[in-house]
Formats: structure tokens, C-alpha cells, sequence
């Protein structure tokens, strides 16, 4: 039988309530856990609906997409919707040091939750609030989904060729964001409670957090007005900094500055292309880019992927093959790390952030909704007959 309680890591004294849905607020919910947090995912009778966005699916009840972000929390699974549910809610709450939820504008407002409610009956709680726009404003409350908020915030427009529509980021980039700033606000809120002994509001948007990325695009348009063009898979401002081909695959190239460009050249043996006047700085490659890029192509076609990164890497220039996923997850450096994880059949990715004297851990994989309900009932002084009557109810799961 899993152990859920047996917890180690930086957060082990913090408890965490994860009302939220699909993925800013989930993944957020899952990085506390993976360090030690009591989080306790609290899911509608419906479940959460990443529950079902598959295939592929791991269980019935288990898609990919949500295995992947709620890994070592306690579930269980009320009807908030009820007078009863609400009430179970507040004694959750009294013991919580932290809640995260990413509901419509105006749902906790309605079940008698209000900021200012939270603030009196709960002073020291730290309330994490993601939405798509923020609960105020013009788009205050509207709903917002990852690809909307690449589109609108402009990440959209800088994303894919030159001469193509423009793309989404291939990951939920806006979401990820969100989650690691969400994380890194509640820390901020935990510090500031030892001085002022009040927990506090912290606010998300996916519109703030997706504006906040557009390094170094944003600073162009404040600079100079003009609208950033796209530029493929090349870089903006550095060249050369993008893909090649290689005999067998693509290859990544990313030279950060002018001593870097000599030492590939040399590598490759072509060191006279560092003296050619249309490429000795970065701002003159930058303006002879095609040309640049026609040359070296023809090069490094030459090359093998394998020989070319350890030629690249002995040389001092960051390099490396396009890797597809699984490629990637079998880097031997990758698996070096313990990026790649695997307990109880439960197999995903590792923890990126390695603290040396308390470094968190996977316990134990995603929970079946409602797995431990009783067990959380019971630390809330709930005895079974009262559960029986909230399952009677259909409050809880029967």
C-alpha cells in the first residue's frame, strides 16, 4: 500500500490545497509536492478534466496529460457545490497554509469564500489565485486557455518562419510559466508571513505571465517601434544560432559571440571564414545571415550528428542534435541527473531543482480521484458515520 504521509524535502512542514483544474495550478500543486508539501488535490465528483484528455491513457481515469501533473498529492473528491461541501472546504482551509485555485470569477465569492472572507476567517492563509486575465479590467473574468494567450500577449506572432503563419509554442508555455511563477510567488508569501504573521493574497494571470517572456522581442518594440518579425528557428539578434542538417539529422548551432565563431571555424577547418569582412562581428553575420547560412550548411552536412557535438563541445561552442522526446529522455546525461523517474510503475519526469541537504522526491504517482478521502477526513475530526452522511448526501463519492 503507497505511504502518502511519509514526506521529506524543504516544504514538509507546509499543506497545500489544490482546488485547481488542468495545468498552471496542478503543476504549481505537484512542485510543492515534489519538495515535501502536504498537498491535498481536492476534485469535483466529475474529476478534473485532464482526467480524460487522451489517448493515451495510462488507467481508466488516468490520462498521460494528467498523470503528469499530479503526482504525490492526496486526492480527494467533494461537491463543492453544496452547503455541506462548502463547509467541509472551510475546515480544510483552517488547516492549510496554502490554497491554490484557478475557478471562474466569483465562484468563491459565491459559496460565502470572498478575498475578504478568506482574510478574516483565515488570516494566515495564503491564497493562490490563477485566472486568464485577472478578475478585474476589460478581460477581467473572461476565460483563457494556453494557445489563446500565445495568441493574444504576441508570443504567437514571433513564433515560426518568416515566410509561414505564425505558430504556437509546442509546449503549454503560458501555463508553465504561470505554474513556475505561481510556485515561486507562495514562497514569497510563506517568507514574508514569518515577519508579518498574515498570509496574503497571490495573484496570477496567463496574460501577465505570458506578456512577461517576450525577452528580448518586447525590448526591440520599446526601443524602436518596429514589430518584431519572425525569424524561424534562427535568433533575432545572434547569428549564427539555429538549425543545420547534418548527414543524419538537424543540428542546433548556437554561437553566443565573435571568439565562439572563430573556434567553430576552426574546428571545422574553414578558420578563414572568420576573417571574411561580412563575418567578423555578430552584427555584420546578423546582416549577411543567408549567405552565412548557405556556407555553413553546406559544411555541416558533412558531418555526423555524434561527431559533430563532441568536435563543437571540445571546441567550446554550444551545440547539440534536434533530439525528438524519447531521444531525449534517453540522454545518458538526462538519466545522469534523475530527470527520467519511475516508482511503483508510475514513469515521468524528474525534479529539475536538486537542493543538496533537502532534496525533494517522488513518493508515489497520481491517486485515483477520492484514494484517500477517509484518510483526510479523519485528520479533520470527521467520524465515519458523519462521512457516511456526506456520502449519503453526495457530497463524497460513494
Amino acid at each position: 500500500m503507497t505511504d502518502t504521509t511519509d514526506r521529506t524535502g524543504a516544504l514538509t512542514d507546509l499543506r497545500v490545497v489544490d482546488l485547481s483544474r488542468v495545468l498552471a495550478g496542478p503543476l504549481c500543486g505537484q512542485m510543492l509536492a515534489d519538495h515535501g508539501a502536504d498537498v491535498i488535490k481536492v476534485e469535483p465528483p466529475a474529476g478534473d478534466d485532464t482526467r480524460w484528455w487522451g489517448p493515451p491513457f495510462v488507467k481508466p481515469g488516468h490520462s498521460a496529460y494528467f498523470d503528469g501533473l499530479n503526482r504525490n498529492k492526496r486526492n480527494i473528491s467533494v461537491d463543492l457545490r453544496t452547503d455541506e461541501g462548502q463547509a467541509l472546504l472551510r475546515r480544510l482551509l483552517a488547516e492549510a497554509d496554502v490554497v491554490i485555485e484557478n475557478f471562474k470569477a466569483g465562484t468563491l465569492d459565491r459559496w460565502g469564500l470572498s478575498d475578504e472572507v478568506l482574510a478574516v476567517e483565515f488570516p494566515r492563509l495564503i491564497h493562490c489565485r490563477i485566472t486568464g486575465y485577472g478578475v478585474d479590467g476589460p478581460l477581467g473574468g473572461a476565460p483563457g486557455y494556453d494557445a489563446v494567450l500565445q495568441a493574444l500577449s504576441g508570443l504567437m506572432s514571433i513564433n515560426g518562419e518568416a515566410d509561414g503563419p505564425e505558430m504556437r509554442v509546442g509546449i503549454p508555455l503560458v501555463d508553465i510559466i504561470t505554474s513556475l511563477n505561481a510556485m515561486a510567488g507562495i514562497l514569497m508569501a510563506v517568507h514574508a508571513r514569518e515577519t508579518t504573521g498574515r498570509g496574503q493574497l497571490v495573484d496570477l494571470a496567463l496574460l501577465d505571465n505570458a506578456v512577461s517572456i517576450l525577452h528580448p522581442h518586447a525590448g526591440k518594440w520599446f526601443a524602436t517601434g518596429e514589430t518584431p518579425p519572425r525569424t524561424g528557428v534562427a535568433h533575432p539578434t545572434i547569428c549564427p544560432y539555429e538549425t543545420f542538417q547534418c548527414a543524419d539529422g538537424p543540428f542546433f548551432i548556437g554561437v553566443g559571440n565573435d571568439s565562439q565563431f572563430r573556434s567553430l571555424t576552426s574546428a571545422l577547418g574553414v578558420g578563414q571564414l572568420a576573417e571574411d569582412p561580412r563575418y567578423v562581428t555578430n552584427a555584420e553575420r546578423l546582416a549577411h545571415s543567408a549567405e552565412l547560412r548557405e556556407t555553413l550548411g553546406a559544411i555541416v552536412g558533412e558531418w555526423g550528428r555524434a561527431e559533430l557535438s563532441d568536435l563543437c563541445r571540445s571546441a567550446g561552442v554550444p551545440a547539440g542534435a534536434v533530439n525528438t522526446v524519447g531521444e531525449a529522455m534517453s540522454l545518458p546525461q538526462v538519466l545522469h541527473r534523475e530527470m527520467v523517474v519511475e516508482r511503483d510503475g508510475y514513469r515521468s519526469v524528474g525534479i529539475p531543482v536538486k537542493l543538496e541537504h533537502t532534496p525533494g522526491a517522488v513518493r508515489f504517482g497520481p491517486r485515483d480521484r477520492g484514494a484517500d478521502t477517509a484518510e483526510v477526513l479523519s485528520e479533520l475530526g470527521i467520524t465515519e458515520e458523519q462521512a457516511e452522511g456526506l456520502r449519503a448526501a453526495g457530497v463524497l463519492p460513494a
